[in-house]
């Protein structure tokens, strides 16, 4: 039996929770992303309260490391790692990307074709959006990139797959799509998404070095001058 408590402030949705064997049995969320630094740890506090659990006892901290918002994975992953540091536990990182694909798969399964893609993608400004596209069993075949959004995108991989689009940038994407065989969920939530893949991580014993774990910002932050 394992009890994670999972951590994802990167998008415009923050949530916490803890998860025993994946199965979430406490979690808040937070839908103000300039609010996401305030809210967590008082969130954390709350849900251990509600579930009357000792955080003492958690086996491990689960985070999401991007890409996303540059200050919202700052503060979950400093959060999570300071966390790690005081209980002593483990630190495991799980891919916003990731984890909406593994939502839509869940989501989808009984109604696409095998040969179906999903491709999350996240708003990152403009025309750009982070992305990536994985087959129904979470084989990567594309990887985690910034992405310029035009008419052409992802023709290369619609011509002989059904591909399902999700996520924030799905909506601005939509609006310039023309491809066909496209499938899009605007609303999904990874909360669930990132219980189970952190625990299957947990099961393999794949954890993430705290010295060196760092976010995923997949392109160069800039401050403005």
């Amino acid at each position: 039996m394992s009890y994670i408590l999972n951590i994802d402030t990167s998008l415009e949705t923050a949530s916490v929770s803890i998860a025993e064997n994946a199965m979430i049995i406490t979690a808040a969320k937070n839908d103000i992303q300039k609010e996401h630094a305030g809210f967590l740890h008082i969130a954390i506090k709350e849900i251990s309260a509600q579930a009357s659990f000792d955080l003492k006892n958690i086996d491990a901290i689960a985070v999401t490391n991007g890409p996303g918002s540059y200050t919202g994975l700052r503060v979950g992953m400093a959060s999570a790692k300071g966390l790690c540091y005081a209980l002593n536990k483990p630190l495991i990182t799980v891919g916003n990307l990731n984890a909406l694909a593994f939502a839509s798969i869940s989501k989808m399964r009984e109604s696409v074709l095998k040969n179906a893609l999903f491709c999350p993608m996240i708003d990152a400004r403009r025309m750009e959006v982070f992305t990536s596209i994985y087959d129904q069993e979470m084989v990567e075949i594309l990887a985690p990139c910034a992405m310029l959004l035009n008419t052409e995108s992802f023709i290369n991989f619609s011509e002989k797959n059904q591909i399902v689009f999700s996520g924030s940038g799905a909506l601005k994407w939509s609006k310039i799509a023309a491809l066909e065989n496209s499938t899009f969920l605007f609303d999904t939530d990874i909360t669930e998404a990132i219980s189970k893949l952190s625990y299957k991580k947990f099961k393999q014993g794949d954890f993430t070095d705290l010295k060196y774990s760092e976010p995923l910002y997949v392109k160069e932050f800039f401050l403005a001058s």
